[in-house]
């Protein structure tokens, strides 16, 4: 018994990649020795994926709405808001762009035969949007609780993002006693959020070996063609789009930029999260690049919370690659939707490690893949392979922070990285 319970404890003390890793072998033996009988820790996938579509609609409201309030914080940054904003949209629409653009060319998950169990699910159910101007009048709910208990995320994106707007309009008293309880209430979903994912290496192991039980390996091949599209795409972005950017508008070597930055990013790729990662990226782009604590205090602090270059970009290419896993072919206006609602929800990550995976159901639901029955073993391989994906995408969501953070800095006039 005590040799069980110190194998147990040994495992429970492992780095929740290396638990997944082991849960992902454990499902393919498992399969491998039962058969179809494997199907019967089916239950164990089927609820994890229950407990990441629990938290999704609570946590995109907290953490959106405390997002957005908290500009309130820099009352008097008007200028510099739009400034940071617009830099945001632009980097995150390029990467958007990229998974779009890379997912169609690859395909990765054409030629991938598992529709089976949803051959009665109607393509017709597909949410056809019609035109952007349908896309917009959609977000906006006639009653935002119904929204919230219907699942409709894009509406409570927008709500969230109109309420966080309006607090910041409180008088200053009024102001910090509604962040302050907004802000808590999102602390305390990242923290039930993390709890989900710790049940992760016991998900990926049910989904996993449903997986191998129904389909055999096929989807693995797949699966690793989608890593090669998403590698594909944060390296593209990192080391030519953003430059690009960076270059344009500061006339500075990106080399210099990528040298005083070095820290942070090995910081983020170890921890997986940018919110951890905040306080070297800080001390980076004040002690090396050169930023004013103005800047640097209003910047990345929102970066963190809302700026997800790397997340937008693999949530936008993840749900692309189910449907074409699920045989479905999405029109151009759907993929519009998809690139809209990609955005919208990398606003809404939390700035944890693996947040993306809770954030894609948002994507595959407004194109009306949510509740395909064969679209959660998709989802459930994809977890099994997203660590070193989580790692590359926060180091592109903190380099993205850091760029803007200087970008806006030589807008003001400030000297930045003359010595590094």
């Amino acid at each position: 018994m005590s040799l069980l319970r110190q194998a147990f404890m040994k495992f429970w003390n492992l780095e929740l990649y290396w638990k997944v890793f082991i849960g992902m072998g454990a499902g393919i033996i498992y399969a491998l020795l039962l058969g179809e009988k494997a199907m019967n820790v089916a239950p164990l996938g089927d609820m994890f994926m229950r407990l990441l579509k629990m938290v999704i609609v609570p946590l995109i409201f907290f953490s959106i709405t405390s997002g957005v309030a908290g500009i309130g914080e820099n009352k008097s940054l008007g200028r510099l808001g739009a400034k940071t904003f617009g830099y945001y949209f632009l980097t995150s629409i390029l990467a958007i762009l990229i998974g779009l653009t890379l997912t169609n060319v690859i395909q990765p998950g054409i030629g991938v035969d598992i529709n089976a169990g949803g051959k009665d699910f109607d393509p017709s159910s597909l949410s056809q949007p019609g035109s952007l101007g349908n896309i917009l009048i959609r977000m906006i709910p006639t009653n935002p609780i119904a929204a919230a208990a219907q699942g409709d995320v894009l509406s409570v994106i927008f709500f969230s993002i109109v309420l966080g707007m309006a607090i910041t309009v409180l008088p200053e008293k009024q102001y910090k006693i509604v962040h302050e309880l907004f802000d808590t209430f999102f602390k305390v979903m990242m923290k039930m959020t993390q709890g989900v994912i710790l049940f992760l290496p016991i998900g990926v192991f049910g989904l996993i070996a449903k997986a191998v039980a129904s389909t055999g390996f096929t989807l693995f091949k797949a699966v690793g063609w989608y890593m090669v599209t998403i590698a594909s795409g944060l390296t593209i972005h990192i080391f030519i789009v953003l430059p690009i950017v960076f270059f344009l508008f500061t006339k500075i070597n990106p080399l210099k930029h990528f040298k005083a930055i070095a820290s942070a990013m090995a910081a983020a790729f170890s921890t997986s999260s940018s919110g951890a990662t905040l306080p070297i990226t800080m001390d980076c782009i004040e002690n090396r690049a050169g930023v004013s604590n103005k800047v640097t205090s209003f910047v990345l602090p929102l970066g963190a919370t809302i700026n997800m270059d790397g997340t937008a970009l693999y949530e936008c290419a993840g749900v692309l690659f189910i449907s074409q896993a699920l045989g479905f072919d999405l029109s151009f206006t759907q993929q519009l939707l998809i690139v809209i609602t990609a955005f919208l929800a990398s606003v809404g990550a939390a700035a944890i490690p693996s947040a993306g995976l809770v954030m894609i159901f948002i994507v595959l639901d407004a194109v009306g893949l949510g509740d395909h029955p064969q679209a959660a073993i998709i989802v459930g391989t994809m977890l099994a392979v997203d660590r070193p994906l989580d790692m590359f995408r926060t180091v592109v969501n903190v380099t993205s922070d850091t760029m803007g953070a200087v970008i806006i800095a030589k807008s003001e006039g400030e000297e930045v990285l003359t010595e590094v």
